[in-house]
């Protein structure tokens, strides 16, 4: 069984937070040129790390998102408060906020052997099965990366985006779940780059606030049994 070592920032700034990720990335990254050198039997797993984070209201766009999907100026952002990245995930652009659980596992996908698309399919089955411990049922859309309310439907609404960058097989950025969020914030933009579908949160969806506590618990016990990992002990 893989062994990930869990973070837990609380709130933390979202280029703070970006730039632990990339310190950890290239830990591993630099571990894996190592061993290379090494004979295969002397090689060692790198290490996986999770970290679970509230951010500050910000917006973030992937490499490949277009401007125009953020419908305010710099100037409304300061006004309300709210910072705008430019980031290297894939992906459009998002909103994180308060009552948000964002989540960036930097794992070396050759430790558990599977590529990109399985890992993405596997972060999606993590919420999907922790969702359903709130008697909320969510699933995936199979145009559209994350997981929804009424895949495919008119009503269809996304509780969590997913924007990843992979190197040398070991990711970074990941994925937010709407626990308590302001869903206001995401009328500024066309949030992922869609423009037809709307976006919810476990608050609204069951007609109260949510203990974040308690859904950190449950999504990160979900993330171990899907990736088949523990915690160190």
């Amino acid at each position: 069984m893989k062994t990930i070592q869990y973070i837990d920032l609380g709130c933390c700034e979202y280029g703070e937070t970006w730039q632990k990720q990339e310190l950890l990335m290239q830990e591993i990254i630099s571990m894996k040129i190592n061993n290379q050198n090494l004979p295969v039997g002397d090689r060692s797993k790198t290490p996986g790390y999770l970290i679970f984070v509230e951010h500050p209201p910000v917006y973030t766009l992937g490499k490949s998102g277009e401007m125009h999907n953020l419908l305010i100026n710099s100037a409304q952002l300061a006004e309300k408060k709210v910072g705008f990245y430019k980031t290297n995930r894939g992906g459009d652009i998002t909103f994180h906020g308060p009552g948000q659980l964002v989540v960036y596992p930097i794992l070396d996908l050759e430790n558990f052997g599977i590529g990109l698309r399985q890992y993405i399919y596997s972060i999606e089955a993590t919420i999907i099965h922790a969702l359903s411990q709130f008697g909320l049922t969510v699933s995936r859309d199979e145009k559209a990366t994350g997981v929804w309310f009424d895949a495919g439907l008119p009503a269809a609404r996304k509780i969590c985006a997913i924007g990843v960058k992979s190197s040398r097989h070991v990711t970074m950025h990941g994925f937010a779940l709407n626990v308590n969020t302001d869903l206001d914030y995401f009328r500024y933009i066309h949030p992922c780059g869609l423009v037809d579908k709307g976006v919810t949160s476990m608050e609204k969806e069951l007609g109260e606030s949510q203990d974040l506590e308690q859904v950190k618990k449950v999504v990160l016990s979900s993330f171990l049994s899907v990736f088949d990992a523990s915690l160190p002990l």
